[in-house]
């Protein structure tokens, strides 16, 4: 019944905000939301006795970094192995490429290129390490990627071993750490590129140079019981990036950074999260989007069950000025905060640079954007905050079963031409987003009056 009355709530909402703007397309997205949820399913990878080197089991083909003259000391330039290894299990059908347990294997930087021969399985059990200092990296040979996997199709990587990027001497050259330092962007520790149908299980990747983990330009990425780890004070680690990629499931996963712990940016759609544990770090985000003028588009995302401890911020919409494009039908839910700075915030006057930014009147339109069952202490006081630009002002936000306050009580919500609706219990109050309409206010208030005492409960991840 809850959710027949809010998609009523909301078709109303779009007929009270211009319907010269609003077609029936926008309607659709926003009943859609409501049944876009992440699918349970069978997201176990495929576990299995490894067999030995050369011998078929279960139809399985073990390749091993070892058998390849892998040393595994943490010293020595283990690289050769693992790109031979690779060859040979990408050009074998059901292969298992293995790095094992117990060992540590130095790898500078490499991209492994498919496609593939079928249903090749990456089993990491032992730590692949990065080497350290960031004066021996050849940026014109190896770009701004550390362990890159292109062009693959259906592969699995799972296990419980380490992928350790070695960041912090490239932290502390960071303009971020020292602004006598020159901004110059370091590595990714672990980048999936131009692939579909990837199972990610198990792993933890951890102290990357730069985003710790991204998946760019790929499709149907099921991404399950990770964990990515940097200390709160390195710069730019973002915990898990994804670009350019639709159709992404990220759950069961703990993730703790210097940066955003999940940012999602342009050309993204069809992204859900479930059962996410967040700190430290900057929150889970959308963007930063639109810089340098650029076009920026984020669709169809879905955030249910996290937890977020110590962050600066919780759920962050941020754009920069002069931006164009749009972040549409987006759904946070059952999320709870503990000493969150910016618990919900959209920022359109993002600005991420070591000078002033210019004032600009185009934006990126933020719109159909839902915050439901979402609780817990702001280190803040302005729990809430939509600063919007006054050109392109954020619509259709809705606010249901909101309960976040400050240590001394004082949490407040701030507006900056945002508009939308708050229904069931709303602290604190966020009267400064209601619609103008009042014909259509007072069709909402009548609906919802048996929501308006419902609190929401929440427990720790």
């Amino acid at each position: 019944m809850a959710k027949i009355i809010l998609c009523l709530f909301l078709v109303l909402l779009m007929g009270a905000h211009g319907a010269a703007k609003t077609d029936l397309s926008d309607e659709v997205i926003l009943s859609e939301l409501e049944d876009f949820d992440v699918e349970e399913g069978d997201d176990e990878a495929e576990f299995f006795d490894l067999p030995r080197w050369g011998v078929d089991r279960g139809n399985k083909i073990l390749v091993n970094v070892d058998s390849f003259g892998a040393v595994g000391d943490g010293a020595s330039d283990d690289t050769k192995a693992f790109v031979d290894a690779w060859k040979q299990a990408c050009s074998t059908p059901k292969s298992v490429f293995l790095v094992p347990a117990g060992r540590s294997y130095l790898v500078n930087a490499t991209r492994f290129r498919g496609p593939c021969a079928g249903r090749l399985r990456v089993q990491i059990e032992g730590t692949i390490v990065a080497p350290d200092d960031p004066k021996n990296w050849n940026f014109t040979k190896n770009g701004r990627i550390w362990l890159g996997f292109f062009y693959l199709t259906g592969v699995h990587f799972q296990g419980g071993g380490i992928i350790d990027g070695s960041g912090s001497k490239w932290w502390a050259a960071s303009c971020k750490k020292n602004k006598t330092n020159p901004c110059i962007a370091a590595p990714t520790a672990l980048t999936i590129y131009a692939s579909s149908g990837i199972k990610v299980k198990g792993l933890t990747i951890q102290n990357g140079q730069q985003m710790n983990f991204v998946i760019s330009r790929s499709d149907s990425i099921r991404i399950t019981g990770v964990t990515v780890s940097a200390p709160g004070d390195s710069p730019n680690t973002d915990g898990i990036h994804i670009t350019e990629s639709t159709n992404v499931v990220l759950q069961n996963s703990k993730i703790g950074t210097g940066d955003d712990c999940v940012s999602i940016v342009n050309a993204s759609s069809n992204i859900k999260m479930k059962r996410i544990y967040c700190g430290p770090g900057h929150g889970i985000s959308i963007g930063s989007l639109g810089k340098d003028n650029s076009v920026g588009i984020v669709t169809r995302v879905v955030l249910d069950n996290a937890f977020l401890k110590g962050t600066t911020n919780g759920l962050r919409i941020k754009t920069w000025q002069g931006g164009s494009g749009y972040v549409r039908a987006v759904r946070f839910q059952n999320v709870r905060m503990q000493d969150v700075s910016n618990p919900i915030i959209i920022d359109q006057f993002y600005c991420d640079s070591p000078k002033s930014c210019q004032n600009q009147t185009s934006a990126i339109e933020i719109s159909e954007i839902v915050y439901r069952n979402v609780s817990g202490t702001s280190k803040s006081k302005k729990a809430i905050k939509f600063a919007c630009n006054d050109n392109v002002p954020c619509s259709h936000i809705v606010l249901n079963n909101i309960n976040l306050e400050t240590s001394d009580g004082t949490a407040e919500v701030y507006c900056n031409s945002a508009t939308g609706i708050g229904y069931g219990y709303i602290h604190p109050s966020a009267e400064c987003l209601n619609s103008d309409d009042k014909k259509i206010n007072q069709k909402m208030e009548a609906g919802v009056d048996e929501s308006r005492e419902e609190y929401v409960v929440h427990t720790e991840l």
